[in-house]
């Protein structure tokens, strides 16, 4: 009878850990789903750049980083080098450039 009664009290533990589980899940996917995509133009980048925010970023945060002569680590923008002279611009009617595109820097005009 003890062994009945421990197999119950695993199953239970294991069944509320998958509860648990699934519904972070679902937090996530709601919080990614809900933020809608930051959009990004710089006279010394070829198009628009688009980011999707994590869950901790929004596009303030992202637009200071791109700002930043100082910042590394992020991989907006095809992980462009380019810092500075940044904007934030409508997704609309944009030609998007996501950040898994390859995207060099434009050469300033002479």
């Amino acid at each position: 009878m003890k062994s009945s009664r421990t197999i119950i009290a695993v199953s239970i533990s294991i069944l509320w850990l998958a509860g648990v589980a699934g519904a972070t899940e679902n937090e996530e996917a709601r919080t990614v789903i809900s933020k809608a995509p930051c959009c990004f133009e710089n006279p010394r980048f070829s198009g628009t750049c688009q980011v999707a925010p994590g869950p901790e970023e929004s596009c303030g945060n992202i637009l200071a980083y791109l700002n930043n002569p100082n910042s590394v680590g992020k991989n907006y923008c095809g992980n462009t080098k380019v810092r500075g002279g940044w904007t934030t611009v409508s997704c609309e009617g944009a030609a998007i450039t996501t950040a898994s595109a390859t995207c060099e820097p434009v050469s300033p005009m002479e």
